[in-house]
């Protein structure tokens, strides 16, 4: 593998983990704000593929052609964050989808060291390199689903990548409890 080929697995992998966040869920519960700030799974999974189709398409001279209402100067506050009852979880995975196609056809286009612009970007870091936004959508990506992990397991107790998930510990609902509790009594002796 090359150094884009695992930039570029990493990134699928991330994205694929969010995705799969909203998996099995009601309507309610993927749009339903989980947060004081309003973080939502479906709000989570239009965020990142609005980010990454800026990012790999436009910073590269490559436009999708596919205008987001949610980013334009009058939309509401926040508008990438969440999902109104007017767009459709169908929509949005779409997107999902449509932003990844792009994004993978830029990169398989261009060398890790083909120069981009990001003109929302301060003036002395607007010049940038295709290895640089990977590096840049991996993290975004990852720290997203990483809200998603909480966001989820407050919902409905799921953990990481679903069951059998190497990075969860296999333990019963009491044997969690009792973990919880240890946590909790240390953080209250401290």
């Amino acid at each position: 593998m090359t150094d884009k080929d695992v930039l570029q697995h990493y990134l699928r992998v991330r994205r694929a983990n969010l995705l799969a966040k909203i998996d099995g869920l009601s309507e309610y519960d993927a749009r339903r704000p989980m947060t004081p700030t309003g973080t939502s799974l479906l709000g989570l999974v239009k965020h990142v593929a609005s980010t990454e189709l800026g990012y790999l398409t436009d910073v590269f001279g490559r436009p999708s052609g596919r205008v987001l209402p949610w980013l334009e100067p009058d939309a509401a506050p926040e508008a990438d964050m969440w999902v109104p009852a007017n767009e459709t979880r169908a929509e949005i995975v779409e997107l999902h989808h449509f932003s990844a196609q792009h994004a993978d056809a830029t990169i398989e286009a261009l060398d890790l060291d083909a120069v981009g612009k990001v003109p929302w970007w301060p003036i002395e870091r607007r010049r940038v390199t295709l290895q640089q936004i990977l590096v840049h959508m991996i993290a975004e990506t990852a720290r997203h689903a990483g809200h998603a992990d909480i966001v989820r397991e407050l919902i409905d107790g799921r953990l990481g990548n679903g069951p059998g998930d190497p990075n969860i510990a296999a333990r019963s609902d009491a044997e969690w409890a009792e973990h919880r509790a240890r946590v909790e009594a240390a953080a209250r002796q401290a």
